[in-house]
């Protein structure tokens, strides 16, 4: 089950960790960075569930992709919130770790499909 997996499991702690650290954002920024990494992390383990709740291994793979994608952007987030002196640089480490671990759902669903 989808929710057993670690990447989940972290992705919804990042999720988390991004709405904490959010909630110190000027508030100029509540309807565009704050509402955008917001619905970036909520992506995150949302198409990862999505994915797994799909009927065919290529269906998966498409979601995990698309969580991929969130992680990217949610990333170039992070790294203008440090620019911008939102937040310090060390205080979101979770998001590379998620990717790898992302990706390696996205490799052994792939090995799993030319399996089949």
């Amino acid at each position: 089950m989808y929710k057993d997996l670690t990447v989940y499991q972290l992705a919804l702690d990042l999720c988390v960790e991004i709405y904490k650290c959010t909630d110190t954002y000027p508030s100029s920024e509540l309807f565009g960075l704050v509402s955008q990494m917001r619905r970036c992390a909520v992506s995150i383990p949302s198409n990862i569930a999505e994915g797994a709740g799909r009927h065919t291994l290529k269906e998966q793979v498409r979601f995990y992709y698309i969580a991929r994608g969130s992680i990217a952007e949610l990333s170039t987030q992070l790294e203008l919130s440090c620019r911008l002196g939102y937040i310090a640089r060390n205080r979101i480490v979770s998001v590379d770790h998620v990717y790898q671990l992302l990706n390696g759902l996205i490799r052994s669903t792939k090995q799993r499909v030319a399996i089949k």
